[in-house]
C-alpha cells in the first residue's frame, strides 16, 4: 500500500486553516499538521462576520498558512497525493480563496483536486480520533448549521432535521450581542452562565411539541431581547440571562435529540445509537454534559471531537478528501464553489417554512 498525503484547505467562514493528513503503508491515519488562523480581530468590532472582510483576510494569509502546514508536517509539495478544499457551503468570497488556491496547486503539481462539502468534513471529523462504525447519527451544531443527519455510510447521508431559521451558533452570537457581550458569543455566554441562575428567566422552547426533528431559534432570541428591554443590562442580568438561555438551548437539544434517536433506531432497526456531535457549539461543556445525561435512558452513546476539531479546521477537510481520493471521487478544475450545498442531495431548503407534523 502506497502512502497517501492530502493537503486540506478550509476557508468557508472566518477561519483560514490548512492541514496535512497522512495514511501510511499500514493504513494508519495521522494528522501531521493543522494550522488555523482565526479572524477574530478582524470581525470583533462588528459583532459578527463581515463577508467582504473575511474574504480579504483569507486571501492575505492563505499562502503563508499553506507553507506553515507543509513545514510543520515536514512534507514537500511534490510528495502530496491530492489537494482538497472546502467548496461549500459557506461565504462565497472565502470559498473562492480556498478553492482557487487548491486548484492552482493541483494544476501546477498535476495531482487531483477534491471539492469537499464542509458538512461532510464535520460528519467525518470524529473518525480521525475514534473508531465508530456506520451507521451513526450526526448532530451538527455550528454558527451556520444546525441539523440531524443519518450517516448511513460514507457518501450516503439522509438529513432528518434542520433549523427553520437561525442556526444554533447564530442564536448564541445574537443573544450575546443583546447582552452586550464580546464576539464570538458562544464562549462568552458559556463563561457568564457559570455564575448565573439558569432558572431566573423562563424562555420559550420553539417546536418542542411538534413530532419532528426540526429546530427554530429566532423566537428564543426575540424573547431574550424582550426581557432585556425591560431590565437593566448589568453584570448580574448578563449572568442570569446567559445561564437561562444556555439551559433553554440544552433542553431543546435534548428533546429534539430524543426524537432523532427514535427515528434513527426505526430506520436501522437498532436498539442502540451512536451519535456524533460536531461543529463549533459542540465545544460547549455544559451542552456536552446535558446530552450525556440521556445516554442510559435512550440506549445511545455520544461522541465529541476534540475542541480543535469542533471548530472549522483543515484536518477534517483533508480527511474527507483522503476518503474521497481512495474512492477516486475527485473533481475537475471547473468545479464551482457552492454557497448553499446540502450534505443530503435530496434535502429541501426549509428556512422560513412552516413544518407540519411528519
Amino acid at each position: 500500500m502506497k502512502k497517501i498525503l492530502i493537503l486540506g484547505i478550509e476557508s468557508s467562514c472566518d477561519e483560514t486553516s490548512v492541514a496535512i493528513v497522512e495514511k501510511n503503508q499500514k493504513g494508519k491515519v495521522r494528522v501531521l499538521s493543522n494550522i488555523t488562523k482565526s479572524q477574530l480581530d478582524v470581525h470583533l468590532k462588528y459583532g459578527g462576520v463581515v463577508p467582504e472582510l473575511a474574504a480579504r483576510a483569507h486571501s492575505e494569509i492563505i499562502d503563508q498558512i499553506i507553507l506553515m502546514a507543509l513545514k510543520k508536517a515536514k512534507v514537500k509539495l511534490n510528495q502530496l497525493s491530492a489537494i482538497a478544499a472546502t467548496a461549500g457551503p459557506g461565504l462565497l468570497g472565502g470559498l473562492l480563496v480556498g478553492v482557487v488556491s487548491a486548484k492552482t496547486l493541483s494544476s501546477i503539481l498535476k495531482i487531483p483536486f477534491i471539492a469537499v462539502n464542509h458538512l461532510e468534513g464535520h460528519a467525518l471529523s470524529v473518525l480521525l480520533e475514534q473508531k465508530i462504525d456506520f451507521p451513526y447519527l450526526l448532530l451538527l451544531v455550528s454558527g451556520g448549521h444546525t441539523e440531524f443527519t443519518v450517516v448511513n455510510k460514507f457518501n450516503k447521508y439522509e438529513r432528518v432535521g434542520t433549523t427553520l431559521d437561525d442556526a444554533i451558533g447564530e442564536a448564541f452570537d445574537k443573544t450575546a450581542r443583546i447582552l452586550r457581550l464580546n464576539y464570538p458569543g458562544g464562549p462568552e455566554i458559556e463563561k457568564y452562565a457559570l455564575k448565573g441562575d439558569p432558572y431566573k428567566y423562563k424562555l420559550p422552547q420553539p417546536l418542542i411539541y411538534e413530532k419532528n426533528c426540526h429546530f427554530s431559534f429566532s423566537g428564543l432570541k426575540s424573547a431574550v431581547a424582550q426581557v432585556a428591554s425591560k431590565n437593566k443590562i448589568n453584570s448580574q442580568f448578563k449572568k442570569d440571562m446567559a445561564a437561562s438561555f444556555q439551559k433553554t438551548i440544552a433542553e431543546i437539544l435534548k428533546l429534539k435529540t430524543k426524537s432523532a434517536i427514535k427515528l434513527f433506531k426505526a430506520k436501522h432497526k437498532n436498539s442502540f445509537a451512536n451519535i456524533i456531535v460536531a461543529g463549533g457549539v459542540a465545544a460547549n461543556q455544559y451542552l456536552r454534559k446535558e446530552l450525556l445525561n440521556i445516554e442510559n435512558e435512550y440506549h445511545c452513546q455520544f461522541y465529541f471531537p476534540s475542541i480543535k476539531l469542533c471548530t472549522d479546521n483543515g484536518a477534517m477537510i483533508a480527511y474527507a478528501g483522503l476518503v474521497r481520493y481512495e474512492k477516486n471521487l475527485v473533481n475537475k478544475l471547473n468545479f464551482k464553489p457552492k454557497p448553499r450545498w446540502p450534505l443530503d442531495k435530496n434535502a429541501t431548503f426549509l428556512k422560513g417554512k412552516r413544518i407540519v407534523n411528519e
